[in-house]
């Protein structure tokens, strides 16, 4: 009975491993492919992209600006300034009142910045998460 759980369990280990190395031969085989491509120039090579991408700050830029609301809210609550609150909430009502071409376009630009296709928000009506 232990021998042939011990040969099962040695048959598994060899089939992860061989599987382990096709998926290896596979992945070298597509990068062999893809820079063949680029070579003859039927693809675009997106690497110089990604470098002048990791010197810019408009990222920062964009991301500060969208904290920048947080901190305001924060900045009333803790001043105990009554004003500032009244203020505060006054310019989130007309920010709530922003036309939906204006958010929409918003969230694009925002999510072109980071890399995500904002398309799929408004064609699925949400970001697509993983599955579980």
């Amino acid at each position: 009975m232990w021998l042939g759980l011990a040969k099962m369990a040695f048959q598994t280990g060899a089939k992860v491993y061989a599987n382990k190395q096709r998926t290896k031969q596979a992945m070298s085989d597509a990068a062999l492919l893809t820079a063949e491509k680029q070579a003859r120039g039927e693809i675009e090579y997106n690497g110089k992209l990604l470098e002048a991408r990791q010197n810019d700050y408009k990222d920062e830029v964009v991301l500060a600006i969208l904290t920048l609301p947080i901190l305001v809210l924060a900045y009333g609550v803790w001043s105990d300034d009554p004003q500032a609150m009244e203020k505060i909430r006054i310019f989130f009502e007309h920010f709530q009142s922003l036309p939906n071409w204006f958010t929409n376009l918003w969230i694009l630009v925002v999510a072109s910045i980071f890399g995500i296709k904002g398309t799929q928000i408004f064609r699925g009506g949400g970001p697509k998460l993983p599955k579980k």
